[in-house]
């Protein structure tokens, strides 16, 4: 993995104690298969206690991170930015070849035979990456609201769950936000505007909730009491406000993972796995055999 010094640089010693930290917490997340965004790295020194969540920390640690790339301290694999990518055209080498990439990516719609339709919706950018890896498994769509959902999207959204109902299933919204005022009023707002937009859905507030709170002691930050959302919600919970970043990825994982196993109809999707893998099987065959296949097809009519 390269870490290439293109500029020399001395470090006081407490930075040197962030470079350190930091490296420790993206090669923890690349052991368990994720990669990072700067975001996602300054959530978890928040969520760790080692520094304050302040737009001013983030600015610093941001500093920081790019000096320890340049100077050859910190792999450059360890992170991403996902908003910023190079996009261009697919190419193949034969027709083979793209017969073959279509085997890997073919996928039925292993939903359309289940009494629900899940979707899992989360409350900022930067956990777009850890619940990617279980949501695709899981073969759920997913999306960030980024904050509190534009109406546009929440209109959108109530659309494509009324088509849901109007095939005769039900849709369930699994809603992921931060334990503070706005964070839980976003679900609240979620539920509301569906219910204005096409009668009503069920919005499963997955996490973080207050059980969690208690059972995975994330570290607390102060309740921002300039929210408009403040005196009620320290009414109920106190002053001290959660990061849903605070959990590891393996918790929410399992989070989604279990509230997906409890609505899954297993019979169901075992057999519309076992019809995906017969037709991707057939893919696999058609690209073993394309000289064949190439010699029948130049065959007169």
């Amino acid at each position: 993995m390269p870490k290439i010094c293109y500029i020399a640089r001395d470090f006081a010693p407490a930075t040197l104690t962030v470079i350190t930290q930091a490296e420790a917490i993206c090669i923890d997340y690349a052991r368990r298969g994720f990669t990072l965004t700067l975001r996602q790295l300054y959530y978890q020194f928040v969520s760790k206690g080692l520094i304050p969540n302040k737009d001013t920390e983030y600015k610093r640690l941001g500093s920081i991170i790019n000096d320890a790339r340049l100077a050859g301290l910190l792999d450059w694999y360890h992170l991403e930015d996902r908003t910023r990518n190079l996009r261009s055209l697919s190419h193949w080498d034969s027709p083979a070849d793209i017969i073959n990439s279509a085997a890997a990516s073919y996928r039925i719609d292993k939903w359309a035979t289940q009494p629900h339709r899940i979707e899992c919706w989360i409350e900022k950018d930067a956990l777009l990456g850890v619940i990617q890896g279980v949501c695709n498994r899981l073969d759920i769509p997913y999306f960030s609201c980024r904050g509190y959902t534009s109406q546009s999207e929440v209109w959108g959204a109530a659309q494509r769950l009324k088509y849901y109902v109007n095939q005769g299933q039900i849709p369930v919204i699994l809603h992921l936000g931060d334990h503070d005022p706005s964070g839980i009023d976003m679900t609240r707002d979620i539920t509301d505007r569906l219910k204005l937009f096409m009668g009503g859905v069920h919005v499963d507030r997955l996490a973080l909730n207050f059980d969690q709170v208690q059972q995975y002691q994330p570290p607390p930050n102060p309740a921002k009491l300039t929210d408009s959302r403040a005196i009620h919600y320290i009414q109920i919970h106190g002053t001290d406000s959660w990061e849903l970043d605070a959990l590891t990825p393996e918790i929410i994982n399992q989070l989604i993972e279990d509230a997906v196993y409890s609505i899954r109809e297993p019979d169901l999707w075992q057999t519309a796995q076992d019809d995906e893998d017969n037709q991707k099987e057939i893919l696999k065959a058609t690209a073993e055999r394309w000289p064949k296949v190439t010699t029948f097809l130049q065959q007169p009519s």
